[in-house]
């Protein structure tokens, strides 16, 4: 076992241990956000608003500015399929085995006829895109979320969605950082980040215009992992299902 095989199983055992100690899935998400490391968090969100600011929202505006729309699509497209194992694995994980198999058809498809992805035939012959990974599927087991996390570069995390993350790397090029090709999987994460930050574009001026902007995405991230959990379908009785359409924007936010 490498290193790297090591911290995963260490980041998957500490989650396991910790959510252990929690309540029920549902019981621990209805109530606030669980923030115990805030002062961190926020001197991250910093960093990170600093770093966005003067480097990933100007390459973004000028990505945008610079690329046609269809090229745009293509490459969004094209990453959207490099990423979909990790929906496949988790839709059998979670005993969707009918999804699955549509999920799998659709990767196919789009991986062949599609060109590697830039196109998108699946979903023209009626095979809709799904959105699963491992974080979603320790939610489906009854694992807590754990605690919010900002992590520089990558933003906001809980202790489920992080571990998930790991677990699901080897699962796609884009965040394999295990094989011997780890230059091909930052140049293409990086090219990822550019295009995920231009479809974000629309959202900052709600965020320059909250409040407490730290908040705003934080409970904007949360709320949206609990609603790509329940697949669309959250519980009625949870306090943040009335605040989910004003967030469909702010969904590329939770991407890797």
């Amino acid at each position: 076992m490498n290193a790297w095989d090591k911290s995963r199983s260490a980041v998957v055992a500490l989650v396991l241990i910790i959510s252990s100690g929690c309540a029920s899935t549902k019981a621990v998400e209805n109530q606030e956000a669980y923030d115990p490391i805030e002062p961190f968090n926020r001197a991250m969100y910093k960093v990170n608003d600093i770093g966005d600011r003067y480097l990933l929202r100007p390459v973004a505006v000028g990505y945008e500015r610079g690329l046609p729309p269809q090229m745009r699509s293509g490459i969004q497209n094209f990453f959207s399929n490099l990423k979909y194992p990790i929906t496949i694995v988790n839709d059998f994980l979670q005993g969707k085995f009918r999804t699955g198999g549509h999920d799998t058809g659709r990767f196919v498809l789009n991986t062949t006829v599609g060109l590697f992805g830039f196109f998108d035939p699946a979903t023209r012959v009626g095979l809709k895109e799904n959105d699963e990974d491992f974080g979603q599927t320790l939610g489906k087991w009854g694992v807590g979320e754990g605690p919010y996390i900002v992590l520089p570069l990558f933003g906001p995390r809980t202790l489920r969605s992080l571990t998930g993350d790991v677990a699901d790397s080897p699962l796609t090029p884009l965040i394999d950082l295990t094989n011997d090709n780890v230059d091909v999987s930052w140049a293409l994460w990086s090219v990822y980040q550019v295009d995920k930050r231009s479809r974000l574009l629309d959202v900052d001026q709600q965020i320059l215009e909250a409040y407490d902007p730290y908040l705003f995405v934080r409970d904007a991230y949360l709320q949206n992992r609990r609603y790509r959990m329940y697949d669309g379908n959250v519980p009625v009785d949870d306090s943040y299902l009335d605040d989910m359409d004003d967030m469909d924007d702010m969904d590329d936010m939770d991407d890797k």
